[in-house]
């Protein structure tokens, strides 16, 4: 991988590695980097390997290659803005309320309400005490932590930021500091949401590099389809009217409530779901309500100069009519290139929004991310099918119509380098074919019994991976009523507990829902069972999945082939590879879904894209390799 790293820079070519769990690939990607002239930048999904590349891989890296560099390279971390304390809001924190409640009869702005007898007024004053000591600012570094709300009162969106030029603590911002140090250091560690952020902004924040490693990289297309996602709430529209109330004159605040007030009633009309015949009448004339006001209020506010009484209120209600007219726009504009779908909660008279996404995101990926830079992508999971293709499309690299295993197109190779891992040696996939094929929501009663038989088997050392939280909570209460086993189950704890729990507790099973599906890492003997109820598809309710399928679909081809089995591939892969942490792991994964095994066609596929296990459908077979675990 280094040497393929190596060549891909000096050659300027687009690289794709596949490295499973194991294999080291942090340290492939960042040993070349520090031969690379000028910053290399590194984006990861998860704030868990940025900090793994910072506090641990690069520090051991730079301490190693000082005597053969002749100096000690060196990084540093960019995050988003609001990930740093504000010093312009930081002086202003206790005498303001929430800018973002939910509730118009909120209690009023007191200073008792904030004093040191409120929770929130005792986080804002550990905020002012950490504030006067912190060299960075870095929310991360602050411990303990503060809640969302107390951070949102001393921090600053971009959006909502002057700029350190117009701003009076300029010279003072712990934002601009950091990236002041990007533009410094040798590697910058980033993650996708900003890396997709900067690519849809023109590369305003992470400094000019030749080289981009982006890790987790299965997760990228996903990312960038959330930053360029937008949405319309009523609450929205009443949070920018109040943070203008003072620069707008009394009618237009009038105009911006009947705006929110018509956007309520289109949305508790509208079924929540994917919009195909174009917005309904009474949200297409709430859109347009709210385009016509927020565009007032753009002209009300004008343009945010240096000599304003207060430029940062300013710009603040600026870009929130910004944000709204923008979205409003776009809605209106019904492009074929967009989504449109209303969400709600399924809690009472909750959260409603109109949320506006774009069908695809290679096209945006395939003309930012490629131009004037090296992309080495990799991830533990980059072939689907033991082929890069549908990865490679979804970033937006060109695919050769003949491209085998080994696959490369227009600028772009891949690599797969392999495992550490004897997969067939450590590992047993049981496929339960016998079972009958999955139909409805939740856990199907012979699923139940087959759950049964294999956690008794081992004795607990579980990990359940479900398609819903129906399914999950139905699975642990079939256990704890049928086994003496500690069973826990995601949402009655946090997860780093739970996960605490199970890995100490080799007779616990731990059962949840799709987070659990990636971000568990259990090496050992804690976990050595991993059941996954049904194949993970999108469901039909994935707004997205489903507008891409049909777009598939209606130019002749497969959407479920190329859309849905692709998403399923990935996210059983991900699943699936919670087994084998380390080359010491021994364990089974079973599959309750009897299609994995009878589905001509997609049911090869996904498998193909699974480690290579020692596979079986004999239910015997992976009963006795539990029992023998068991007495281990």
């Amino acid at each position: 991988m280094v040497a393929a790293i190596d060549k891909a820079v000096r050659e300027r070519e687009h690289l794709l590695v596949q490295a499973g769990t194991g294999t080291g690939k942090s340290l492939a990607y960042l040993t070349p980097s520090l031969l690379v002239d000028g910053p290399v930048v590194i984006s990861t999904a998860t704030l868990a390997l940025q900090n793994q590349l910072v506090e641990h891989d690069l520090p051991r890296l730079a301490a190693a290659v000082e005597p053969v560099l002749g100096r000690k390279p060196t990084y540093a971390v960019l995050k988003g803005r609001h990930h740093y304390l504000c010093v312009a809001k930081m002086e202003h924190a206790d005498e303001e309320a929430p800018t973002d409640t939910l509730f118009d009869d909120a209690p009023p702005r007191t200073t008792q309400w904030l004093g040191e007898a409120g929770r929130l007024g005792k986080q804002i004053q550990r905020l002012q005490a950490w504030a006067e000591k912190t060299a960075t600012g870095d929310r991360d570094e602050l411990d303990p932590g503060v809640d969302d709300t107390a951070w949102r009162q001393v921090s600053m969106p971009a959006r909502d930021c002057v700029g350190a030029a117009r701003c009076p603590y300029g010279a003072e911002c712990f934002a601009e500091a950091s990236r002041a140090r990007a533009r410094e250091a040798d590697i910058v560690v980033t993650n996708h949401s900003l890396l997709a952020v900067d690519m849809l902004a023109d590369r305003h924040i992470v400094p000019p590099h030749k080289l981009l490693v982006i890790d987790e990289a299965h997760e990228l297309a996903d990312r960038v389809s959330s930053a360029s996602q937008a949405e319309l709430t009523p609450e929205a529209v009443e949070r920018s009217s109040r943070r203008a109330r003072t620069l707008l004159s009394p009618a237009a605040v009038e105009s911006l409530a009947e705006a929110a007030d018509a956007l309520t009633v289109g949305l508790a009309e509208a079924p929540a779901g994917r919009i195909t015949g174009g917005l309904p009448e009474p949200l297409a004339l709430a859109v347009a309500r709210v385009e016509s006001a927020t565009r007032a209020g753009l002209t009300a506010i004008g343009e945010v100069k240096s000599d304003d009484p207060d430029p940062v209120r300013k710009q603040q209600a600026k870009a929130a009519f910004d944000d709204l007219n923008g979205t409003a726009q776009r809605l209106l504009e019904e492009s074929d290139f967009d989504v449109a779908w209303v969400e709600k909660s399924d809690v009472g008279s909750g959260r409603r929004a109109l949320v506006v996404a774009p069908l695809s995101v290679a096209g945006t990926l395939a003309q930012g991310l490629y131009a004037d830079r090296t992309v080495v992508a990799t991830s533990a999971t980059l072939t689907l099918g033991g082929r890069f293709d549908t990865v490679a499309r979804s970033l937006g690299l060109p695919v050769a119509a003949a491209a085998g295993p080994e696959s490369s197109g227009d600028g772009w190779t891949s690599l797969d380098v392999g495992s550490p891992f004897d997969y067939p040696r450590q590992g047993i996939l049981y496929v339960a074919a016998h079972l009958p094929r999955p139909q409805m929501s939740g856990l199907p009663a012979a699923a139940g019994e087959e759950l049964v038989k294999l956690v008794e088997a081992l004795g607990g050392r579980t990990l359940g991976l479900f398609s819903s939280r129906r399914a999950a909570t139905q699975a642990a209460e079939l256990l704890r009523a049928r086994t003496d086993l500690p069973i826990l189950v995601q949402g009655e704890e946090s997860l780093p507990v739970l996960v605490r729990k199970f890995r100490e507790d080799k007779a616990s099973c731990l059962f949840g829902v799709m987070s659990l599906w990636q971000g568990v890492d259990v090496p050992g003997d804690a976990c050595q069972l991993v059941v996954i109820d049904r194949l993970p598809f999108p469901r039909p309710d994935e707004p997205l999945a489903a507008a891409r399928a049909a777009a598939v679909d209606a130019g002749g081809g497969s959407g479920f082939a190329s859309v849905s089995v692709p998403i399923a591939a990935i996210r059983l892969a991900q699943g699936v590879g919670r087994l084998i942490r380390s080359t010491g792991d021994k364990g089974v994964v079973a599959v309750l879904d009897s299609r994995l095994e009878t589905a001509r066609g997609y049911g090869a596929f996904l498998r193909k894209s699974l480690p290579p296990f020692w596979y079986t459908t004999r239910s015997e077979v992976a009963m006795g390799a539990l029992q023998r675990l068991a007495g281990q």
